[in-house]
């Protein structure tokens, strides 16, 4: 009979999601991991087998309880044009500032996941198609509505601010300033505020 687990998965989960974010998934070590979480080493392989399985995990629990309830909260509480300029603002709230916080753990990822790695690139793959779909929709129903302008291909611009969104996260990396965050992101802005051809004079 398997012995039953000694610790709350979820809450070790949430703290190798903490490891994963503040030092990568290169950097964070199976002892990082195991003194954050708060398990022996044993425990972890027993449980999770490998420090990849466990960021597997820890990835998905990411985005099912950060990065899905955030965007459908966007969705509800805003309007198309609004909910996707919104997510940009916030965007670099969080990557600007003498404390800059650490931006989004995917995108972070999309950025040092080894190209060989291919479940795991398809993995992140799949987590960026969610944030296009975003992109996509909101795009779509501005058009419908009249905020967004409707001369230009909604899955081009839904690319592009996919494009604008691991732009900003290599930027920050460097330069974690609002000026220079919000200079790169500040063309797209005008071009989504920029009037639909049914209401041009």
């Amino acid at each position: 009979m398997a012995r039953p687990k000694s610790f709350n998965e979820t809450e070790v989960l949430d703290a190798a999601i903490d490891c994963f974010w503040r030092q990568g998934l290169k950097s964070a070590s199976i002892r990082d991991l195991a003194e954050q979480m708060g398990i022996a080493g044993p425990s972890l392989y027993n449980t999770y087998g490998c420090k990849r399985e466990l960021f597997a995990k820890a990835l998905e629990r990411y985005a099912d309880c950060r990065l899905r309830p955030h965007l459908a909260e966007l969705e509800r509480d805003k309007p198309p044009r609004a909910a996707i300029l919104a997510f940009f603002s916030e965007l670099i709230e969080k990557l600007s500032g003498d404390r800059p916080d650490r931006g989004c753990l995917i995108v972070n990822t999309a950025m040092e996941a080894p190209p060989e790695d291919a479940e795991l690139c398809a993995a992140i793959a799949a987590y960026l198609s969610e944030l296009q779909a975003f992109f996509l929709r909101n795009l779509k129903a501005g058009q419908a509505d009249g905020s967004v302008p409707d001369h230009i291909s909604a899955g081009d611009m839904a690319q592009m601010l996919m494009a604008l969104l691991l732009g900003l996260s290599v930027i920050a990396r460097t330069r974690p300033d609002r000026e220079a965050l919000e200079a790169a992101i500040r063309p797209a802005f005008q071009l989504l505020t920029m009037p639909s051809s049914a209401t041009r004079v």
